[in-house]
C-alpha cells in the first residue's frame, strides 16, 4: 500500500499545483486583455487608422489600400502574404515577442513600384511603442503626424 499512499499524496501535490497555474494563467490573461484595452484607447485617441486614411484621400485620392489589424485579431489575408519569413535557420530576435500585442495600420499603394507606409502601435517589456515605418516616434498625435508626413516624402523621394 505504500505505493497508493505515494500516489495518493502525488495527487493531492498535482492538484495545488494545477490549481495554482489555472489562477496564474487567468491572472495573465486578465492582464493581457487589460494592456489589450489600453492598447486600443491609445490608438484609437491617436487616430491612427484615420490618419492613414486621411493620407490616402488627400494625397493618393483614394487609390491606396489602407488595413488595420491587431496581433489578437486574424489580420486580412493581405497582411499575411506580406509578411515577411525567415529562410530555416535565421535567429530572429522578434521570436521573443513572438506572442506581444500590436496594432497596425498600413497604406499600400503603386506609383512607380509598390509603396507603402506602416504604422505599429505596440507593447514591449519596456512599455508602449510606436513606429512607423520601423522608425520610433513619440506617443504623440503631433509626433505621429509629422512622422507619416516624412515616411510619405522618404516613400516618394521628394
Amino acid at each position: 500500500m505504500a505505493f497508493r499512499e505515494t500516489l495518493q499524496s502525488l495527487k493531492t501535490e498535482l492538484d495545488e499545483t494545477r490549481v495554482e497555474r489555472r489562477r496564474q494563467s487567468l491572472e495573465e490573461e486578465t492582464r493581457r486583455q487589460a494592456q489589450r484595452e489600453e492598447l486600443s484607447q491609445l490608438a484609437e485617441s491617436l487616430a491612427i487608422p484615420a490618419l492613414v486614411s486621411e493620407m490616402n484621400q488627400v494625397l493618393l485620392e483614394d487609390s491606396g489600400k489602407v488595413l488595420s489589424y491587431s496581433s489578437w485579431d486574424s489580420p486580412p489575408e493581405s497582411a499575411v502574404s506580406s509578411l515577411a519569413v525567415l529562410p530555416l535557420g535565421e535567429d530572429d530576435d522578434e521570436d521573443d515577442d513572438a506572442d506581444a500585442d500590436y496594432i497596425s495600420a498600413e497604406l499600400t499603394w503603386e506609383e512607380d513600384g509598390e509603396r507603402e507606409i506602416a504604422v505599429d502601435l505596440g507593447i514591449a517589456e519596456e512599455g508602449f511603442y510606436l513606429q512607423v515605418n520601423g522608425i520610433d516616434v513619440r506617443i504623440e498625435r503631433e509626433a505621429l503626424e509629422q512622422a507619416l508626413v516624412e515616411a510619405f516624402r522618404e516613400e516618394l523621394q521628394v
